[in-house]
């Protein structure tokens, strides 16, 4: 038997099988085709801003849109010269480029300006309609104001302003700070007193010289003959004050014996006599 371990033959190692794998090739259009779609969309949408800007450029030099005509109506207390002085616009502008919601909040700014109303017309036109506030009373605060109809204190009363109309007293301004929404109701009731007087025939707005306001009082008129006073509360005004209709004219021949009168009842007029 042949001893192989003393032997001096050495085997060989045999390498493992090895399996080559076949590779495809790598398909870069694969990957490239979506970039290619997405850069081709936002090429388009660049264009379209493009020619969007380059319209709007046009429209905004185009000689079509300069503005010629200026429509203002016909106001009381507010000049036109006024008007297109607050609102910044004269003949000549570009009327794309006319902002009507900055120039409406200048107007606004003008304490005779109730409401605004700005158009458009094109291709050169615009309009202005505005809304003025009416005094309806003149009321002391420390300072002499005009109040409107709907119960707001709008315009310190300058040299000029017009004084033919009721006084309201026994307001201040420091109720307007402390209570302001007790103070605006009582300035509506103030109002409608005020709108009852106009409405009466016998007994009228124009008898009235002033009209004082207590908290707890309610309201008390002075005439304007003499500056009688009567008191009248609160509330229920047009059946008060057509239970003195009846009686006034009567009551006012007798006015120098007169102290005052109380209407602030529902059903009788009390008359206190000197």
């Amino acid at each position: 038997m042949r001893d192989f371990s003393s032997s001096t033959y050495q085997r060989k190692k045999v390498a493992s099988n090895r399996v080559k794998v076949q590779r495809e090739p790598l398909d870069l259009k694969k990957y490239l085709r979506p970039l290619g779609r997405i850069a081709s969309r936002l090429a388009g949408v660049t264009l379209v801003c493009a020619l969007v800007y380059a319209a709007g450029r046009a429209l905004n030099s185009a000689t079509f849109c300069s503005l010629k005509i200026i429509e203002v109506a016909s106001t009381k207390h507010v000049t036109r010269g006024e008007i297109l002085a607050m609102a910044g616009v004269e003949p000549g502008k570009n009327l794309l480029r006319l902002n009507l919601k900055r120039m409406g909040e200048q107007l606004a700014k003008n304490p005779w300006v109730e409401t605004v109303r700005i158009r458009r017309f094109f291709p050169d036109g615009i309009s202005i309609a505005v809304t003025e506030r009416e005094p309806l009373a003149v009321i002391n605060m420390g300072f002499i104001y005009y109040l409107d109809k709907n119960g707001i204190v709008f315009k310190v009363l300058n040299q000029g302003d017009r004084l033919d109309y009721p006084v309201i007293t026994g307001f201040s301004e420091d109720d307007m700070n402390s209570d302001p929404a007790g103070t605006r109701e009582a300035l509506k009731t103030t109002c409608e007193l005020l709108r009852v007087l106009r409405e009466k025939g016998a007994f009228i707005l124009a008898d009235v010289s002033e009209i004082h306001y207590d908290k707890d009082l309610g309201f008390t008129m002075f005439t304007a003959s003499g500056g009688l006073p009567v008191k009248i509360g609160s509330g229920d005004f047009s059946a008060k004050l057509e239970r003195f209709a009846r009686i006034y004219r009567e009551l006012m021949a007798q006015r120098p014996s007169l102290h005052y009168i109380d209407l602030d009842y529902s059903d009788r007029i009390v008359v206190k006599r000197t």
